[in-house]
């Protein structure tokens, strides 16, 4: 399956500390409540290029990675 950089619209909520972290994505005008970040790291996007913060998400049961670069969110999206 070939996988595409998509931008995405997220909702984020910033901590006392100023860190940041998404609740919701919007995806093919459809939400996506983000259940839980799972973890944060500093990573290259293997798939569709791009360095940047990778957010791996729990959205509906499923892990699912976000990325966020140069003020930017996406997700790889099979093309």
């Amino acid at each position: 399956m070939d996988r595409q950089k998509k931008y995405v619209p997220v909702t984020v909520r910033f901590d006392t500390e100023g860190k940041m972290r998404p609740i919701e994505i919007e995806f093919d005008d459809q939400h996506f409540i983000i259940d839980r970040v799972l973890d944060v790291c500093r990573a290259a996007c293997q798939t569709v290029g791009g360095v940047g913060t990778r957010y791996t998400c729990r959205i509906q049961g499923q892990e699912r990675y976000l990325w966020f670069e140069d003020g930017k969110w996406f997700v790889e999206a099979i093309a």
